[in-house]
């Protein structure tokens, strides 16, 4: 629970009349002031008297339980936040030192990184990515751990584009509530653009595009999901560096692992459509405020046409100055008002009649059908499992007749069967590898025994479909 490892009265500084004043000078300390080591009591009263001394706020003119004096207000600050649980007092060689609680440091690091807001750069997150994959994948038995930071990464990755596009809104919204233009055009500026966007995002059209990586990452993350060799030496790797009990235990890490990789990189486009829609109303709406916002004075062209009759009906050439008649005329031919141009009509053009040869309709038809053939769903894997499955709930691999194609496509899959389709039928099967082979004319690979586990939940044949 979060409140059993943080202090009791922590978040007492930041529900306070002075909470706005707390936060900055909690923030100021965390990030210029107290780093890795231990700071000098007397230092650290010192930087918190001069930042007090620069901000004089009305919230913090009204809290009571801060005295005018500079002295002593800066000793009730190093009190506040030393009772309250951010500063830890201890000392060392008789000289008294001060640092952040650690739990405290750990959210001080959260609240610091939502002020800042999050600028990601895509290219960076994906090089990430695959820098990661590839490590693990070139040498599983001394990097098997890279393996789990990439997927790390892509679920933090992940997790940001989905939190964008909401902020973005949130943004939006603001402006589109804000009378005062210039408040508004602010808001876009240094809200929205620097703190919301994309540091790269304009490079997501170009042939610089950052996820030109990402088919990499797909295809290396999809290849050592099949390798089965590569998935036990990535578990053998997790088990000799204590972060896996068993060999089962650390095949299924590594299996979630790269299933997860695989998910984020190839459903994330839905998640940039999000942003893009929200990019591009932003912008429509921000260069059509610009449009308008120099609007011509309702009564301008009538005070010109008086001035122009003035001058024709005067009896003498007006005396302007020099440098004002030699300028050119303020009005001509180019500052007319040009009409709209009417469009013109679109002409109808009939449909011509299409007559569909029917070898195109059998080709169709038997590509089709090709596809339901070699197409793996949770129904039909549990359907080809539950037919063979011997009484105690059990089926090795080298025991299954491969008769047919039909039976190929499925029997080459029985092995992710615990992870295959983001692990639904995980829930009712087991699989356990073994280290004898199996070759059945169709296949050779590691041999594995199947167990059921479960009745799991009911298979859902309109999603995850796998070939």
């Amino acid at each position: 629970m979060l409140f059993a490892q943080l202090p009791d009265d922590l978040f007492r500084p930041l529900a306070s009349p002075s909470r706005a004043f707390n936060a900055a000078l909690l923030l100021h300390l965390h990030r210029r002031v107290i780093g890795s080591e231990p700071m000098r009591k007397a230092d650290l009263l010192a930087e918190i008297g001069d930042f007090a001394a620069g901000r004089e706020t009305p919230e913090l003119a009204d809290d009571a339980s801060f005295p005018p004096d500079a002295i002593e207000r800066r000793s009730a600050l190093y009190r506040r936040f030393l009772e309250s649980g951010w500063l830890i007092e201890r000392r060392e060689r008789y000289v008294p030192v001060v640092e952040f609680d650690p739990e405290a440091r750990l959210l001080l690091e959260e609240l610091s990184r939502i002020e800042r807001g999050e600028t990601r750069s895509y290219g960076g997150a994906v090089l990430e990515v695959l820098g990661s994959l590839e490590s693990a994948l070139a040498n599983p038995g001394e990097r098997s751990e890279a393996l789990a930071n990439a997927a790390r990464e892509a679920g933090a990755f992940l997790a940001h584009l989905r939190s964008l596009a909401g902020s973005m809104r949130k943004i939006e919204d603001r402006i589109l509530r804000e009378e005062d233009r210039r408040a508004a055009f602010r808001l876009y500026f240094e809200d929205f653009v620097e703190r919301h966007l994309i540091s790269d995002y304009r490079t997501l059209h170009t042939r610089f595009n950052p996820f030109r990586f990402r088919s990499a990452i797909v295809r290396e993350a999809g290849r050592a999901l099949r390798d089965a060799l590569l998935i036990r030496a990535l578990a053998e790797g997790l088990v000799r560096e204590g972060r896996a009990a068993d060999l089962d235990a650390g095949e299924r890490a590594v299996r979630a692992d790269l299933a997860e990789i695989l998910s984020v990189f190839e459903g994330i486009d839905r998640h940039l459509d999000a942003v893009d829609e929200v990019v591009a109303r932003m912008e429509r709406r921000i260069a059509a405020a610009v449009r308008y916002m120099d609007r011509p004075d309702a009564g301008g062209v009538e005070r010109t046409a008086a001035a122009l009759r003035a001058v024709g009906a005067a009896a003498a050439a007006p005396d302007l100055p020099a440098a004002v008649s030699l300028l050119r005329p303020p009005l001509g031919e180019a500052h007319l008002s040009t009409p709209r141009r009417t469009r013109p009509p679109i002409d109808n053009d009939p449909l011509p009649e299409i007559f569909i040869d029917p070898r195109i309709e059998a080709f169709v038809t038997a590509k089709a059908e090709f596809r339901r053939r070699t197409t793996v769903t949770p129904r039909s894997m549990a359907e080809f499992v539950e037919a063979r499955l011997a009484a105690d709930g059990s089926l090795r691999g080298s025991e299954i007749p491969v008769a047919d194609i039909d039976a190929f496509v499925v029997f080459q899959r029985l092995r992710e069967i615990d992870v295959l389709f983001e692990g639904e039928l995980g829930a009712r099967y087991g699989v356990t590898h073994l280290t004898e082979r199996v070759s059945n004319g169709w296949l050779d690979c590691p041999d594995f025994v199947l167990r059921r586990v479960g009745d799991g939940p009911a298979v859902d044949t309109a999603k995850h479909v796998s070939k």
